[in-house]
């Protein structure tokens, strides 16, 4: 398990760390999706919350889960992306490319979970 917070790193470090998890731990998980969905969902946490975010990534052979936690109790909403603005894209990417996602209320805010399913996960 893999567990990071925004009062110990950065975004950008998180990333790495994640991406050397999958690669130590995941192998079969395509390190380019997942890292695409963490970067997407701690992009949210740090745009729209005021809080911080905490990470947690976990791999078994059955599924990988990638949970962020942040202080919104806002759940994220599919836009039409705007090309022009360069927002809207993020969370239709999360569900394209993650297996399931499931988002739970927490006393205070939210954790959105993201699973990838290796019968449902392109060959890395």
């Amino acid at each position: 398990m893999l567990v990071l917070d925004s009062s110990r790193t950065d975004t950008v470090l998180a990333r790495r760390a994640a991406v050397r998890f999958l690669r130590s731990r995941c192998p079969w998980a395509d390190a380019n999706d997942v890292l695409l969905v963490v970067s997407e969902l701690l992009g949210n946490a740090v745009r729209h919350t005021e809080g911080g975010w905490l990470l947690r990534t976990t791999c078994r052979q059955e599924s990988l889960v990638v949970e962020v936690y942040d202080s919104s109790s806002s759940r994220p909403v599919r836009r039409c992306g705007d090309p022009e603005n360069g927002g809207g894209f993020g969370w239709g990417i999360v569900e394209e490319l993650t297996s399931s996602v499931t988002i739970r209320s927490h006393t205070v805010g939210k954790s959105v979970q993201a699973l990838w399913d290796p019968a449902h996960t392109r060959a890395a």
